[in-house]
């Protein structure tokens, strides 16, 4: 039972679909947030899963991205980002199909960190699943050189000026190959592209203005972990070299009821691997329940 949904972010209309589990009654809602270029699209199968467990679930894209409003396109706002969560949860209160004080919320990467975040300005929100969240970026990035950062850098700092002279964004691919210009650049470039777009259509493209990574360099999201007064599960893949689980792992010492799950795998795992994907969802389902009985 998935349905087209849309609501006004600060005068931006989001776009989502609601997916509600076949019995009746207000049930709890896992409102899922995608990660830096990625989609709602992505996050179906989630969704299912979910639903299939009795809770209703709730995907969406943020402004500039997908199927939602906003200009320019593909250009990640942290603080929108986060007005856009918040827009989520209030649309999923006001269902009359949803529990209004069992919000629960899933964030996937940089999602994870927005879902912390949005959580610790919100006493309401019953649980939090952070799924390999961003949580500072790595002081070197495996098998990047020296130039190729300073390249990246040198992009991320045009579309910035672009951006405060209004002008049209500076995009780069988000996947590349080592050597090319991309946000992420790895021998397994092609493998990736093709994980994120799936076997047929989909909203994602690999395409971004940098511009973001610079606002990314002052995120603290452990900082809001700290502030946090529900529970929080992260889940880290133990050969992630994107989001490390020493990051994930400082992430949940600091929620003052955080735990961290390692699994065997990397950051694509939980993309690719339908088998890992039914371990972790019924750990982060389990977590849910735990925490809403424990409320």
């Amino acid at each position: 039972m998935r349905s087209k949904v849309s609501f006004s972010a600060a005068g931006v209309r989001c776009t989502g679909y609601l997916q509600l589990p076949a019995d009746s009654g207000p049930r709890p809602c896992v409102v899922l947030c995608h990660g830096f270029s990625g989609t709602m699209d992505r996050l179906f199968d989630y969704a299912e899963r979910f639903a299939k467990a009795g809770f209703a679930a709730l995907v969406f894209d943020y402004r500039s991205f997908g199927e939602s409003a906003g200009e320019p396109r593909q250009v990640p706002d942290i603080r929108g980002q986060l007005t856009d969560i918040r827009a989520a949860v209030t649309f999923a209160r006001a269902h009359e199909r949803i529990d209004a004080d069992r919000i629960l919320l899933w964030g996937n990467s940089l999602g994870g960190a927005h879902a912390v975040v949005a959580a610790a300005d919100d006493p309401r929100i019953a649980a939090v699943v952070a799924q390999i969240p961003f949580n500072g970026f790595p002081r070197q990035v495996e098998g990047r050189k020296a130039w190729e950062t300073a390249a990246l850098l040198g992009a991320i700092l045009w579309d910035r000026m672009r951006g405060m002279a209004g002008m049209r964004p500076y995009y780069i691919p988000m996947v590349g190959r080592p050597g090319e210009l991309a946000v992420t650049a790895t021998p397994e470039a092609d493998h990736h592209i093709r994980t994120l777009t799936g076997d047929g259509e989909t909203l994602w493209r690999n395409s971004i203005a940098p511009r973001a990574l610079l606002t990314m360099m002052r995120y603290r999201p452990a900082e809001s972990a700290a502030r946090l007064r529900c529970p929080l599960l992260v889940c880290a893949a133990a050969d992630d070299h994107e989001t490390p689980v020493a990051t994930s792992r400082a992430l949940a010492d600091a929620a003052p009821h955080g735990e961290l799950r390692v699994y065997p795998g990397t950051h694509f795992s939980f993309y690719t691997d339908p088998a890992f994907r039914d371990t972790v969802v019924a750990d982060q389902i389990g977590f849910y329940r735990r925490a809403m009985a424990g409320a």
